[in-house]
């Protein structure tokens, strides 16, 4: 960005040597004495409202005149890199956040929905492996505080031999930390083997077995609702919809018009499907602000419906290019050198779940194919329809459609009469070239001749016109 301000020094010198003295190349404002105590005066350019306003135009005047809608971030003389790709995702990587951590702590389930499988279920294990563990220690601290490992506590028959307890513990059949952490976890699983439990003696520890039990089933909502969620998303039902691998340009109805191709791969439909595109380029404004990434909708048939698609078999999206296009000037030669990208996305509710989806694509400016057409998918098989999707991405020439912009055509249609042959499409070319020799043979035909080779006609039609 500092290299290409600096091819704009000539013209930025002629701008200062208009209003010398009142003109700073990088900024129009004034720095800021630091003699000057008052923090408003250093704030705001001491140069007249009406100059100001003729530098700001005639800088973005300038810096529009010579940029050349071509952006480099990755080195010298590299195009900017895709936007979106091809798969859906999207190229963006996120930095310097504040508090990025409690930010997605405090979304905590959104978060556990996002992250890859993988960390979702170590954090399932970690999570039950937690819980028992702490539990374990707080049975384990209430045990030792009660005195339930002291084996003063216990005293032996002298006539049965069997040793008998004096007291009752809080724990029966705890002796050990790894006692505390089984009945920690036969607690909060339920599994009941029936030989530790709690007593009567510690109602402490009678409160901790109904913590414990509202923590488990806490955790056991929370993880079986996280799990089943990113098992429903529809995240990768866009994995079936498919977009063509190139857009194209060619005439329909005697307009230029932007095309790309949609399938469904599955048999389910995608309810209240809908199609959006929107261009993405460069901008610089008139006062001189470059918008590098700035979208711009592309009309796909907003108006008319055409834009709400009933997705069985695969259809083709088309945005006629007319006045309100931003490509509306964008000749073949243009846009072989242009440097944008047109993102396509596709909404709907999957059948199935009803949960809204979404799938999307990209197209660069190298990857339009000018004057092509895309292939024939959809074919009459018996009794129904049959879908060939080898012939999906495939497109073919059409060698009559036009080098120029849009704007170009509309005003040479305006001089041409309506019938020019500019205007008809590349593959009924030679049915209507074959069409007009036909009618040229038969005005030099006698009538005889012309009946003749209406084959439909009677022996005793034939008659009728000989006696006549």
């Amino acid at each position: 960005m500092l290299v290409h301000f600096l091819s704009l020094s000539p013209q930025l010198a002629e701008i200062t040597q208009l209003h010398p003295g009142t003109f700073s190349p990088l900024f129009p404002l004034r720095f800021p004495d630091p003699e000057v105590s008052d923090p408003l005066f250093c704030r705001y350019s001491t140069v007249p409202p009406d100059v100001e306003v003729l530098k700001i135009a005639m800088v973005g005047e300038a810096i529009k005149n010579t940029y050349n809608g071509k952006m480099t971030t990755r080195g010298r003389g590299q195009l900017r890199s895709r936007f979106v790709k091809k798969n859906g995702q999207c190229n963006i990587v996120f930095s310097n956040m504040d508090n990025k951590l409690r930010r997605y702590m405090s979304d905590m389930f959104t978060t556990c929905v996002d992250i890859r499988w993988r960390y979702l279920l170590l954090l399932f294990c970690v999570s039950f492996l937690v819980s028992w563990l702490i539990f374990g220690l707080i049975f384990y601290c209430i045990s030792l505080a009660h005195g339930d490992f002291d084996p003063d506590r216990y005293k032996v028959s002298a006539v049965s031999g069997e040793q008998q307890k004096a007291w009752t513990p809080c724990l029966l059949h705890v002796d050990s930390f790894l006692g505390a952490f089984l009945f920690s976890i036969e607690t909060q699983t339920t599994i009941g083997y029936g030989l530790r439990c709690v007593t009567e003696e510690c109602p402490i520890a009678v409160t901790m077995v109904l913590v414990q039990f509202i923590v488990g089933c806490i955790i056991d909502s929370f993880m079986i609702g996280a799990i089943m969620a990113k098992m429903t998303r529809p995240k990768k039902r866009n994995q079936t919809l498919l977009f063509s691998e190139n857009a194209v340009v060619a005439l329909r109805d005697g307009k230029l018009c932007l095309m790309f191709r949609v399938g469904n791969l599955r048999r389910s439909h995608i309810v209240e499907a809908h199609v959006r595109a929107q261009l993405i380029r460069p901008h610089v404004t008139a006062e001189g602000e470059l918008i590098p990434l700035e979208q711009t909708d592309l009309n796909v048939g907003y108006n008319e419906g055409l834009d709400r698609l009933f997705l069985v078999s695969p259809l083709i999206i088309v945005h006629e290019i007319d006045q309100d296009s931003p490509l509306w000037a964008v000749s073949r030669a243009e846009l072989e050198a242009d440097d944008f990208e047109i993102v396509v996305i596709l909404e709907g509710m999957v059948e199935a779940t009803a949960m809204t989806m979404q799938a999307r694509s990209s197209y660069l400016a190298h990857e339009i194919l000018w004057g092509h057409r895309f292939e024939p998918v959809v074919f009459e098989y018996h009794n129904c329809y049959q879908v060939d999707y080898t012939h999906f991405h495939k497109t073919y020439k059409v060698p009559a459609t036009p080098a120029c912009s849009a704007k170009e055509l509309s005003e040479t249609l305006y001089l041409k009469p309506s019938h020019s042959p500019s205007t008809f499409c590349y593959e009924n070319e030679v049915a209507l070239y074959s069409g007009d020799e036909d009618e040229d043979e038969r005005e030099r035909c006698t009538p005889l001749q012309r009946l003749e080779q209406r084959p439909s006609l009677t022996y005793n039609q034939s008659r009728n016109f000989h006696n006549t």
